[in-house]
């Protein structure tokens, strides 16, 4: 029998069951159910050494890319808020939620690197070093390059593939991307046990980005 999306959401099938349908306005291949898979696979990770509501969890996992807003798009800053408003409406329709809306809505709205909002629950830590762990290693790097193509994106500058020379623009040259903002996020993780994480796959993606450049400039 084929493995069905929702039992990689154990022990809520019934909860990603619901709320999988409404998980994207556009799925891509980089926000997508295997994302969301991966995602809850370490949130759950984290949960289990950090503590948190894991059903709440769970949910904003499931809904924290409710609402697609583009990369290059002025509202992208607002895209986690939007978000969180949808994913309210979302999981009261749902219920069982009666006390817990707003710690769903408050982790989807601060899991966003663009937004800029502190977490202030464990629930919203979780989440957020859980979806920063998935822009990170080797799966960062692989989804960095789908996003990046998607976009139009030139791989790299060739006269300047470090940016040593000029100002540095990961919209325009996806190797920009690493430094200017991947290499950044194992700064900023929340828990003792995300940054844990997050150290080894720091590694990896300087791995990748070192590879690259060796590469492109001794052949």
């Amino acid at each position: 029998m084929m493995h069905k999306m929702t039992d990689h959401f154990a022990p809520f099938q019934d909860l990603a069951s619901a709320l999988l349908p409404h998980a994207f306005d556009v799925e891509d291949g980089a926000h997508d159910a295997a994302h969301l898979a991966r995602v809850f696979k370490n949130a759950m990770r984290i949960h289990a050494a950090e503590g948190g509501d894991a059903e709440v969890i769970a949910a904003a996992v499931l809904l924290h890319d409710c609402v697609n807003v583009e990369k290059n798009s002025p509202d992208r800053p607002h895209a986690s808020r939007m978000a969180a408003r949808k994913a309210s409406v979302l999981i009261q329709n749902l219920g069982g939620f009666t006390d817990r809306v707003d710690k769903v809505a408050h982790a989807i709205e601060a899991h966003s690197f663009s937004a800029d909002i502190q977490p202030e629950t464990i629930e919203a830590k979780i989440l957020q070093d859980a979806d920063r762990l998935d822009a990170i290693g080797m799966i960062g790097a692989a989804r960095c390059f789908y996003i990046s193509g998607c976009m139009g994106s030139s791989l790299y500058d060739p006269a300047d593939p470090r940016a040593l020379h000029r100002d540095i623009n990961g919209s325009r040259f996806t190797l920009d991307h690493f430094p200017e903002k991947l290499f950044k996020l194992t700064e900023g993780f929340q828990t003792q046990t995300g940054q844990a994480l997050a150290q080894t796959r720091h590694a990896r993606l300087k791995l990748v980005y070192d590879i690259l450049l060796d590469e492109i400039e001794n052949g």
